[in-house]
């Protein structure tokens, strides 16, 4: 699935792009998701939680595509 998300802001941290996005429900979740490599931000596998994700950036996980706006 498919998401697209406008920020206001320069960037949103990973963790809360991915709440934000109803992908994941909580933080800890998206903690133990990103740490295990099971997120990728535009192709490339990212560990950091708090990675500023900014207009452009294309964040995946699972089947579902996050691009931001």
């Amino acid at each position: 699935m498919k998401h697209r998300i406008t920020i206001e802001t320069e960037f949103i941290k990973m963790d809360s792009l991915l709440k934000y996005a109803g992908i994941i429900m909580s933080g800890g979740e998206a903690k133990e998701l990103i740490t295990k490599g099971a997120v990728t931000v535009n192709g490339e596998v990212c560990t950091m939680r708090g990675k500023k994700i900014r207009r452009g950036d294309t964040v995946c996980f699972a089947d579902e595509t996050i691009e931001v706006l």
